[in-house]
């Protein structure tokens, strides 16, 4: 999971706009590269995390949900940013909930958060950090395929990352490190094809 925050001074939006600037799902991944440089040689300030697959199956031992560790990381971005201003796009069916959950988490005080559902399409800000996101997350993808071959794009909803993961765990008895074990597929994979052996022996 990749998550950026990116800051531009009040009198720098208008500069979103008139590259272009809009959802990154929208986008090429040629395009959003392109973008993405031009965001990170023009911003005011970055924060870039990347969370590993283990820090989010560590999760269930903690006894927290992926949303709840996605707050906890998009709180420590904004902290070390420190904008006075704060838009972001709310994983919670309440939107103002949302907001005050990640304020209560932040370590100074912002003068305003603005949370919205699909922020992507409303604010050209939050389409700057998803764009900046996604092409960090291609580049790590990118990497992954020079190791494991073609893959696929590893989101769950991908049936050739499916097919890939399923074949690995047959062939080689273990989950790729890149995989999440957490993920309910992974269980189910190693289930149907390592039947006769413990799931929790893949854990280790």
């Amino acid at each position: 999971m990749v998550l950026c925050g990116i800051c531009f001074t009040k009198s720098r939006l208008d500069f979103l706009s008139e590259i272009g600037v809009k959802d990154s799902k929208k986008l090429t991944p040629k395009r959003r590269n392109e973008l993405a440089n031009i965001l990170k040689s023009n911003c005011y300030s970055l924060n870039i995390k990347v969370i590993s697959p283990q820090e989010i199956d560590e999760r269930e031992n903690k006894k927290i949900t992926l949303n709840r560790l996605e707050e906890l990381k998009m709180a420590e971005i904004i902290s070390e940013l420190k904008p006075d201003i704060i838009f972001i796009d709310a994983a919670d069916v309440n939107e103002q909930r949302y907001g005050k959950s990640i304020e209560k988490l932040l370590s100074y005080t912002p003068k305003n958060i603005i949370s919205k559902h699909k922020a992507d399409d409303l604010y050209p800000i939050v389409s700057a950090s998803s764009i900046v996101a996604k092409d960090k997350r291609d580049d790590l993808i990118k990497e992954l395929h020079k190791k494991y071959g073609k893959f696929g794009s590893g989101y769950p909803s991908d049936v050739k990352t499916i097919e890939f993961l399923r074949n690995f765990i047959k062939n080689n008895k273990k989950v790729p490190k890149f995989a999440r074990l957490s993920w309910g597929t992974t269980k189910k994979i190693i289930d149907e094809e390592l039947s006769n052996k413990k799931i929790t022996d893949f854990f280790r």
